[in-house]
């Protein structure tokens, strides 16, 4: 299965915890995080013209990051968010379903996305889940 997605939140703003109120110490999606989800949720419907029935299968994933601008990034802070939104959409029933992921860099694109390729996972001979 090939998707293209919007670009996902940092992890580092993925995530909010309130430090007051009731909810204090919780760590929260933050409104970045729930609008990605939302646009992602979007883009996979759109693309696949149907609601995903969530994988139960291993997959292995290849993961083409295009960013907005030309900031420094780090490559690892932008697959949980991806990921999250892939299990909230119903691609997969849970990320823990990937077992090999192979992530890259993309030229800079106005807006910024991903392409994301999901396959099933074939262990390396020798290798065992």
């Amino acid at each position: 299965m090939k998707l293209k997605l919007p670009f996902p939140p940092s992890v580092n703003t993925y995530w909010r915890a309130p430090n007051k109120g009731k909810l204090k110490g919780r760590h929260l999606i933050s409104e970045a995080g729930r609008r990605f989800q939302s646009e992602a949720c979007i883009a996979i419907i759109d693309q696949l013209r149907r609601l995903p029935k969530p994988s139960s299968t291993l997959c292995a994933v290849e993961i083409m990051l295009y960013p907005p601008d030309n900031r420094i990034r780090d490559i690892d802070n932008y697959t949980k968010g991806l990921f999250d939104a892939l299990t909230h959409a119903g691609v997969w029933e849970d990320d823990r379903q990937v077992k090999r992921m192979l992530v890259e860099w993309g030229p800079v694109t106005t807006r910024g996305k991903v392409e994301i390729d999901i396959s099933i996972y074939k262990p390396k001979a020798g290798g065992e889940n």
